[in-house]
């Protein structure tokens, strides 16, 4: 059984690659089947025009026997048959060189032989690997051959029409009429599968795009939290060994403390680029309890004291009634106040304070993050915190609005949605 089971398929598939030389072995049975049906009858009886013996017969029939009818006879065999070999490449050219054939047999008048199969053969081919119309149209040649083939071959003297039409049916039309239907079955069939595999194809494509987005997204997304992470730990370090190199000289225990800030600030900073850095590991190499949860409002007053401690003095208020956010949105609120405090250190000036505001409303959250240092006079820069605040606030349909203040400083003022069933939350 394992033998037969793997032998099969192998061969199935060879005779799929080659086509030609399975219809060659097909046309040659059909033609030593006509060879052998058109043998027989020229031994007794063929009409011909002016070869041979010739016998003029009732309404000027000419009927000879011997080897010129069974010349013609092979010679029709031939040309009905080796049209198969070619039915598949060209079912139209085949199917036409055929019909002209079965033409010539029936206006010489040559009996019905085991070739004339291969017309309802060709016939399948064409409605086949052939369009409908095309397929329509050589359905009525039969038909009309059928119907001249029965009026030249039957003798039907003083029978009535019904049995002439039952005949037609049964011999002829029947079989025409049959194997065009399971052509064009088989046309559907090959069309709705070529379908399948076209949306297959389509689907992985879509899929396949769908994943380089996603990609894509994902290395935006830890791109902004790198840079956030990265400078606004980067500034404080930076801010507090300023300090201590002052320090150092006059007032060594606020070096101490200035080192041991940056010493706390560097770990967390690590700690948080490891987070980061790890979902673009493989699933496997690390386990979900290890990794830390995102950070969120309940985080804000940790960062407010991290700028605190390095010297950045920072209000902060609460209006309304607080109310319960999404991960991603509270994590958004507080990337965009940490951001919103480093440009703040960057640019504001050693001597400039900030504010944070969070406003509840029924259906958003607004964060205003304000200072009054010199940043209406700040250069612009080519940094990517503000783009990377406006895609943030994007995501959740909020918007961002970020400008120096009229009366000095600058201030950043975000507005984040929230859905109604959010809103109604307590």
């Amino acid at each position: 059984m394992p033998i037969y089971a793997g032998d099969v398929p192998a061969l199935y598939a060879w005779l799929r690659r080659h086509p030609k030389l399975v219809d060659g072995v097909l046309a040659v049975a059909l033609f030593l089947a006509g060879a052998g049906s058109a043998a027989g009858a020229g031994a007794r009886r063929a009409i011909v025009t002016g070869a041979g013996r010739v016998v003029v017969k009732g309404a000027g029939q000419i009927v000879v026997s011997g080897s010129p009818a069974i010349f013609l006879g092979f010679a029709v065999a031939a040309g009905l048959a080796v049209p198969v070999i070619f039915r598949r490449a060209n079912p139209i050219a085949a199917f036409a060189t055929a019909v002209v054939f079965g033409g010539i047999q029936v206006l010489l008048g040559l009996r019905p032989m085991a070739t004339d199969l291969s017309i309802l053969i060709l016939l399948y081919t064409l409605a086949a690997y052939s369009s409908r119309r095309v397929s329509i149209w050589g359905l009525a040649v039969c038909l009309a051959g059928s119907a001249v083939a029965i009026a030249r071959w039957t003798t039907l003297g003083g029978r009535p029409v019904l049995d002439w039409l039952t005949v037609g049916a049964v011999l002829f039309a029947g079989p025409a009429l049959l194997a065009w239907v399971l052509g064009d079955s088989m046309r559907y069939r090959r069309a709705y599968y070529a379908s399948l595999e076209d949306r297959a194809a389509r689907l992985e494509q879509e899929r396949d795009a769908q994943a380089r987005v996603a990609v894509v997204a994902e290395r935006a997304r830890i791109a902004r939290e790198l840079h956030d992470v990265i400078a606004h730990n980067v500034s404080v370090m930076v801010v507090q060994a300023d300090g201590a190199s002052y320090a150092l000289g006059t007032d060594p225990g606020r070096a101490k403390e200035a080192l041991a800030a940056i010493s706390a600030t560097g770990r967390q900073a690590l700690a948080e680029m490891r987070r980061l850095l790890g979902v673009l590991r493989r699933e496997d190499e690390f386990a979900g309890s290890m990794l830390a949860p995102q950070p969120g409002i309940g985080e804000l007053g940790e960062l407010l004291d991290q700028a605190r401690t390095a010297g950045l003095p920072v209000t902060f208020a609460v209006e309304g009634v607080p109310r319960p956010l999404p991960g991603g949105a509270a994590l958004t609120a507080y990337r965009i106040v940490q951001e919103s405090l480093t440009n703040t250190r960057k640019h504001a000036g050693p001597v400039a304070s900030a504010s944070v505001v969070l406003r509840y409303s029924t259906d958003a959250l607004v964060l205003a993050i304000s200072d009054d240092g010199r940043g209406a006079a700040a250069p612009d820069g080519a940094g990517h915190g503000l783009t990377g605040m406006r895609e943030r606030v994007a995501v959740y349909g909020g918007s961002v609005m970020a400008g120096p203040r009229p009366g000095g400083g600058f201030e950043v003022v975000a507005t984040l949605p929230l859905a109604p069933a959010q809103a109604g939350a307590a």
